[in-house]
């Protein structure tokens, strides 16, 4: 064989060996990638909650005896003082011995609670007021530089809160002292009737503030007990939230906390977490699973404009910030894996996987604060397979910012 015929045949074999070498080299894996951002991270309790009227006045029959038809209809704006509803004395079992001593009872009761109402409207009066010195100090400190603005803004908003506390308490007090002249009254009309002759007086029912009928519980004329209940009034401008939460997820939220509201069409509302409520309950949930809740009640701090189609009972969605950090570098949650006892990541570099273990300072569904390991700008491959090692050349088929 000549020279020529050799060097031929070595280049045809190079060139066989390099075109099985090129064929079964190893492949790039295709990956997706995500951004690595800053921004704020925020950890929330998701739950749907419902409206309520923060004071509900439930107008009931003084006296047993027959109810004439209920006029009013729910909706109807009603005044303090103004007739409701009209009873008309049914039998003489309204004037006996033992409905006299209920009444008796009736009225005691009534000065009870009107006591207890004063005293409420007292502890509220001083709350107010030591709020409102609250605030007065931290505007001092904050225009010293002593305090941060959010300290001032809390100190408001708690003034507003006991401001708002003060007037459901006075709201509280008139309703007591008209159920206790309500007391009064049927305690002297059954004096009366005793040695009257006109027993078929009609009896005015009235409201005890000044509100909207929410609903009417008893229409149709019908003779009625003693505390049947015949109405419900309520101010509907005055609405709270209360959301059942897992009594797990109730430990994580505190008073004051943000609460973003989603109430249907309109602009979202913002509300914050007036309490906790301290005992739980039991509710089966729609897969058949019973689970401790326990009611977190939330104050809407929305312009009173964005919510004026709201009313008693609407059902929202609401999203509790349990915990919130500025200036946090955040990662996809799919991007993280474990690796032995600590969170890792494939960051992308030159083109292959480089395997990065990370400090995970929280997480939600979607998002993780990440502590330490990653820089913003930085892409991770989300939902990595096991194909995916430190070092496997990579080819990034989608990469969502």
């Amino acid at each position: 064989m000549t020279r020529k015929l050799w060097i031929s045949a070595g280049l045809g074999s190079a060139a066989l060996i390099a075109t099985f070498v090129w064929a079964f080299r190893p492949q790039p894996v295709q990956v997706e990638t995500v951004e690595v951002r800053r921004g704020l991270f925020e950890q929330s309790v998701d739950e749907d909650g419902k409206t309520r009227v923060r004071e509900r006045y439930v107008v009931s029959a003084p006296v047993a005896g027959r109810l004439a038809r209920v006029r009013v209809k729910a909706g109807d704006a009603v005044r303090a003082g103004s007739a409701v509803a009209e009873l008309f004395p049914a039998a003489p079992a309204m004037i006996d011995a033992r409905m006299a001593r209920e009444l008796n009872e009736r009225v005691g009761a009534a000065q009870a609670a009107l006591a207890q109402s004063r005293a409420r409207v007292a502890r509220a009066e001083a709350a107010l007021d030591q709020a409102q010195n609250d605030v007065a100090r931290q505007q001092q400190l904050q225009g010293q530089g002593f305090v941060a603005l959010a300290a001032l803004d809390q100190a408001q908003l708690a003034a507003r809160v006991q401001a708002k506390e003060l007037e459901a308490t006075r709201f509280a007090e008139v309703a007591a002292a008209h159920d206790l002249a309500q007391a009064r009254a049927a305690l002297t009309r059954a004096r009366e009737a005793a040695g009257t002759s006109r027993p078929g007086s009609a009896w005015p029912i009235e409201s005890a503030v000044d509100g909207q009928v929410l609903r009417v519980l008893q229409e149709s004329e019908t003779v009625v007990g003693v505390g049947t209940p015949l109405l419900e009034i309520a101010d509907p401008s005055q609405l709270e939230i209360v959301i059942d939460v897992l009594s797990s997820d109730g430990r994580r939220v505190a008073a004051g906390a943000r609460v973003d509201i989603d109430a249907g069409p309109g602009p979202r509302l913002t509300g914050r977490v007036r309490r906790v409520e301290p005992a739980a309950f039991t509710k089966v949930s729609a897969l058949g699973v019973e689970e401790q809740r326990v009611n977190v009640i939330v104050d809407i701090v929305s312009p009173p404009e964005q919510w004026q189609g709201l009313g008693d009972q609407f059902r929202i969605d609401a999203r509790i910030v349990v915990f919130e950090r500025a200036d946090a570098v955040i990662a996809p949650i799919a991007a993280l894996f474990r690796d032995g006892e600590q969170w890792a990541v494939y960051v992308v570099h030159d083109g292959r996987a480089q395997k990065r273990r990370v400090k995970v300072g929280a997480r939600t569904p979607s998002d993780a604060w990440i502590e330490d390991g990653l820089a913003p700008g930085e892409r991770v491959v989300v939902y990595p397979s096991d194909s995916v090692a430190d070092g496997t050349r990579l080819t990034v088929v989608r990469g969502p910012a």
